[in-house]
Parts: C-alpha cells; sequence; structure tokens
C-alpha cells in the first residue's frame, strides 16, 4: 500500500491488533451496514467470486478473513464439499458460526481463529481460496498474499473481492464524497464506532487496485491474475492462479 492506515490512529497497537479489535467492535452491525453501504449489491459481488472459485469443481476451500461467514456458506451452498473459514476476530467469528449452524452446515464448514499471515495449514492443500474485503486489511500485504499461493494446490484458483476506486467522473468524485461523509456517519450512529468507518474509505483509497494489485499477486508467485472492476470501478474481483 502507498501508506500505512490504521483504524485508530492514537493507538500504540500494531494494524492486526487493531484490525482485530475493530471487527470485534462492529460485529454486531457488519452484515446490515455491508448491506447499508451498498445497498445490497455486495451480495451480487459475493455470488460471483464463488462462481469463479468453484467452476473447477473445488472440493476443499478456504475462505479467508472470513468475518460471518457469507462466502463461506454461498461456498458450501454451491457444491464444495470442505470449507474453511478463517478470521482474526472472535467477534465475527461467532456471528459466523451461528451463521453456519443456522443454514445447517456444520458438517461442511469448519470456522477457525487464524492469521493470514501465517496460515495453520499445509502446502498445497486448497483447491480455492477467497478472500471478500479482507486483504486490505493485511498488515503485511506480500506475505498474507504469499501465504495463500503457499496453501492453494498448483493449478488452484484465488479469488479476492475487493474495494477499489472508480476512475470516471462524476463516479469519481461522487465515491470520494460518500466515502469521506456518509460512510463514518452512518456507522458512527449504528455501530457506535465512527474510527472503524473512517478505516474504511482511507484503507480502500490507500489500497493497491487494479493492475497494480495484479502485478503484487504475480510477484508472490501466480502464474495468471485478471481485474475484474465492478459497477464503475467501486469494488473489484480479481481472479489469480496458481
Amino acid at each position: 500500500m502507498s501508506k500505512k492506515v490504521t483504524p485508530y490512529k492514537n493507538s500504540t497497537l500494531g494494524k492486526k491488533e487493531q484490525v482485530r479489535e475493530m471487527f470485534d467492535n462492529v460485529s454486531g452491525n457488519y452484515d446490515f451496514l455491508n448491506r447499508l453501504f451498498t445497498m445490497g449489491i455486495d451480495q451480487g459481488w459475493r455470488k460471483k467470486v464463488v462462481k469463479l472459485a468453484t467452476q473447477n469443481q473445488a472440493k476443499k476451500a478456504l475462505d479467508v478473513a472470513t468475518g460471518t461467514g457469507d462466502l463461506a456458506v454461498m461456498l458450501a451452498e454451491a457444491g464444495v464439499s470442505e470449507v474453511i473459514g478463517l478470521d482474526l476476530s472472535p467477534g465475527m467469528l461467532a456471528l459466523g458460526k451461528e451463521k453456519v449452524s443456522q443454514k445447517k452446515l456444520d458438517d461442511k464448514i469448519k470456522m477457525v481463529i487464524g492469521d493470514s499471515e501465517n496460515l495453520p495449514f499445509e502446502d498445497n492443500t486448497f483447491d480455492a481460496i477467497t478472500v471478500g474485503f479482507g486483504v486490505r486489511n493485511f498488515e503485511n500485504l506480500e506475505k498474507g498474499l504469499g501465504e495463500i499461493w503457499r496453501v492453494l494446490k498448483p493449478k488452484g484458483t484465488l479469488v479476492v473481492l475487493e474495494t477499489s476506486q472508480p476512475s470516471r467522473t462524476p463516479f469519481k468524485q461522487g465515491y470520494q464524497l460518500y466515502g469521506k461523509y456518509v460512510i463514518p456517519t452512518l456507522g458512527k450512529i449504528f455501530s457506535k464506532d465512527k474510527s472503524a468507518y473512517n478505516y474504511l474509505p482511507e484503507s480502500a483509497a490507500a489500497f493497491p487496485y487494479g493492475i497494480v494489485f495484479c502485478d503484487i499477486l504475480k510477484k508472490v508467485g501466480f502464474a495468471s491474475a485478471i481485474d475484474l472492476p465492478q459497477h464503475q470501478g467501486i469494488a473489484t474481483i480479481y481472479e489469480a492462479t496458481k
């Protein structure tokens, strides 16, 4: 990233610890605010992620930064027989476990606490790996992506969904205003943590999106990487192959 962006500017904790604290703080309203901020279109993006991740009949998948488990659940419902959802935040995982149980998918999905930069899995373990709105929270982006590359099987697929920046007028200006004023205000009202929702647009603005992120994926070892902008570039899906 072009600069280091953290959730709590006056905190003495490292980014990883701050991210864990932030998601624990907002976990109760996370799903609601995601739907609110994106007007529900984030679920359509996730469906595209799952379609790409399962196009080669993946049997074992890992969802990194799984949060409340939306992608993990969708992967299992799409036919993946073994799914692991991994996240740093106990608060988010607790909600994810409830969601898995409500969907009666406990036999297919395992939710575990873990660090994306030190994945607790053997090399070449997973057919597919997904990350939904999580890579910009990595403390060390290349290390985290390198760990994903390590545990992915040869020819396996990584699909990342992440925020990005529209480049065309007036979408660029509108998105900047929305991120600067609307997201922090709504975040403060509904989550009582304005800092977390200041961090969201700031981290999105600092993230190396598009072809720059594809180049980083190739740098850590992926054989190919493509970017697929969504809705004028407010989010981007990346597909990479080991």
